[in-house]
């Protein structure tokens, strides 16, 4: 399968994700499980759309990291999303921490804040850092990291800061960024 046809089947099942087939479950009753579920997969079908500096992977076949800080919402459903996972020739792996630093080693970095460090202090941690920061309006706080999730009408919907993007060093493709509810530059 050419990149471009790969491209448009995951823009297409990112569309899928928070389209629905969310509300078809979420009527069933069992919409946090789900919500969990479709924002778990997120944090994956997010990183073929975007692009780190040369040199944030160390080899071609470094593994891309998924990280999340602070109180773990996910648990397992996140490890079943991610198991046997790849971005092409970087396998995925899930880290959980308490606290990020610059050298925390995270590609993607879901902020949920905690005892040991809040949303906040996580997003200055890496400011300027090779990382995709990813907040969600359910934690509450009022942070907003790079790709910032929230539920509307029983979807998981998300906007895009690009400049925030910028500035951390990452690109976020055109195809994501018209999937986005907003994008802020």
């Amino acid at each position: 399968m050419s990149s471009a046809r790969r491209s448009l089947a995951i823009a297409a099942t990112l569309a899928c994700l928070s389209g629905s087939a969310a509300h078809a479950e979420a009527s069933r009753g069992d919409a946090s499980q789900l919500e969990l579920q479709v924002k778990a997969t997120y944090l994956y079908k997010l990183a073929p759309f975007v692009s780190w500096p040369p040199g944030a992977f160390s080899g071609p076949n470094a593994p891309l990291v998924i990280c999340v800080q602070g109180a773990d919402p996910f648990g397992a459903v996140l490890d079943r999303a991610m198991n046997g996972q790849a971005v092409g020739t970087h396998p995925v792996i899930v880290r959980r921490l308490p606290k990020l630093d610059p050298d925390s080693g995270c590609e993607i970095a879901y902020l949920a804040g905690g005892p040991a460090q809040t949303q906040a202090q996580a997003l200055q941690a890496v400011e300027g850092q090779p990382v995709l920061t990813v907040t969600d309006e359910t934690r509450g706080a009022g942070v907003i990291g790079i790709v910032h999730l929230r539920v509307e009408a029983g979807k998981v919907r998300f906007s895009i800061d690009a400049g925030q993007a910028e500035a951390n060093g990452v690109a976020i493709s055109s195809k994501l960024l018209a999937l986005a509810v907003r994008v802020r530059r």
